[in-house]
């Protein structure tokens, strides 16, 4: 039996792992896609203490599991299937085989939210996509629409502006969420033309997205875009499902945790940005880890 189990490897998972691994914990992380999370499907991270010149999301998610698997983190790349935690043994069954331990932290993550359109999920992979960073360069000379009004939305419209020879930023407000810093960028570059006040009402295409039907929320006029892509950057849904009904969440799935990063069930912790938290960010997700990380070793420590 572990001591502990770590479920996700982005920047939360990561920094538990490391931190576990360093105090001499039996620990095992499991991760069913690829380390980094959300972090590595991010162009440029210019926030992230320690580095005076903004290095990319993935080589510091990189960084993050060199520096674990530098201790010893055992990562194991596995779909997490069904968890039984609510005996002081944990149990967690993935597509390959049946861990147990005495503790848990669950650092699944978030995913970008849907807009919910008809065709959104039909043209996934044709013209709709929800990572800028991942498929921006096969939009080179063409016309991109990226929808949203955070950090996320307007980074991903800076990005794109790289390939794209023009940006629409669709929001359904009237200003932006974004820092100022962001703001700045996008609002001196002429590649980018905001929408205001908008919703997107429909995609347009039989095979592939070609435009779109736009409805001002204010004055209810309708319209029409023709574009070659949608980025759509609406925030995120947590990766909560897996413990639906064993830990208390709140209305959206997101955990609910304490300042320990404990949960409503004894030994087992959340961190990063599937809890219940103000803010969600790389250097967050790494603290939440760290926190859940020494909490999960004093619980251990006080059963023994």
């Amino acid at each position: 039996m572990h001591d502990l189990i770590i479920i996700g490897a982005g920047p939360a998972g990561l920094t538990a792992g490391l931190y576990a691994a360093r105090a001499g914990m039996d620990v095992v992380l499991l991760e069913k896609m690829f380390a980094g999370g959300q972090a590595a499907t991010t162009y440029l991270v210019e926030n992230y203490p320690g580095f005076v010149e903004p290095i990319a999301g993935p080589e510091l998610m990189a960084n993050f599991e060199n520096q674990a698997r530098r201790y010893g983190l055992d990562i194991k790349y596995e779909e997490v299937l069904e968890l039984d935690i609510a005996g002081a043994v944990k149990k967690v069954k993935t597509d390959g085989n049946t861990y147990e331990a005495k503790a848990v932290i669950l650092a699944m993550g978030a995913n970008p939210r849907e807009l919910g359109l008809e065709k959104e999920r039909q043209f996934r992979g044709a013209g709709v996509s929800y990572c800028a960073t991942c498929d921006g360069a096969f939009y080179k000379d063409k016309v991109v629409a990226v929808v949203g009004g955070g950090n996320t939305a307007v980074e991903d419209a800076v990005f794109l502006t790289r390939f794209a020879r023009k940006v629409y930023l669709i929001h359904r407000r009237n200003e932006l969420r974004a820092t100022k810093a962001e703001q700045d960028k996008a609002f001196n570059n002429e590649k980018i033309h905001f929408i205001w006040n908008t919703v997107i009402e429909d995609i347009i295409g039989e095979q592939k997205v070609e435009g779109l039907k736009l409805k001002n929320n204010k004055t209810g006029e309708e319209s029409q875009i023709e574009i070659d892509g949608l980025f759509v950057a609406i925030g995120t849904v947590p990766n909560s499902d897996i413990v639906k009904g064993l830990v208390a969440m709140d209305e959206y799935g997101y955990i609910i945790t304490d300042e320990n990063m404990k949960t409503s069930v004894e030994g087992v912790f959340a961190a990063g940005d599937v809890r219940k938290t103000p803010v969600r960010q790389i250097v967050t997700a790494a603290a939440d880890g760290a926190i859940a990380a020494v909490m999960a070793e004093k619980y251990i420590g006080d059963i023994r």
